[in-house]
């Protein structure tokens, strides 16, 4: 899952520029003859860790349970475990 995200994702950089200039263009039909997932849309975040496509925390780009095991270790500064 991790490799079609990366993947996906320099799919997505490599063909920005032709996808805006199309779309400036009006070309529609050209448009539908680049690969699919040279479309933004198509991608998913994901856990850069592990790969977790829910409960992806976008301010750290982790999930929450590798968040929450970063965390109790003190790998992520600032952060600290609450107690009242």
């Amino acid at each position: 899952m991790k490799a079609r995200e990366v993947k996906r994702a320099r799919m997505v950089a490599k063909f920005a520029a032709k996808r805006a200039a199309l779309k400036e263009a009006g070309d529609f039909q050209a448009l539908a003859l680049l690969p699919r997932n040279s479309s933004k849309v198509r991608l998913h975040n994901c856990c850069m860790l592990t790969g977790r496509p829910k409960g992806y925390i976008r301010q750290f780009g982790i999930s929450r349970i590798v968040f929450r095991e970063m965390a109790s270790k003190g790998l992520i500064p600032g952060v600290k475990k609450a107690s009242w």
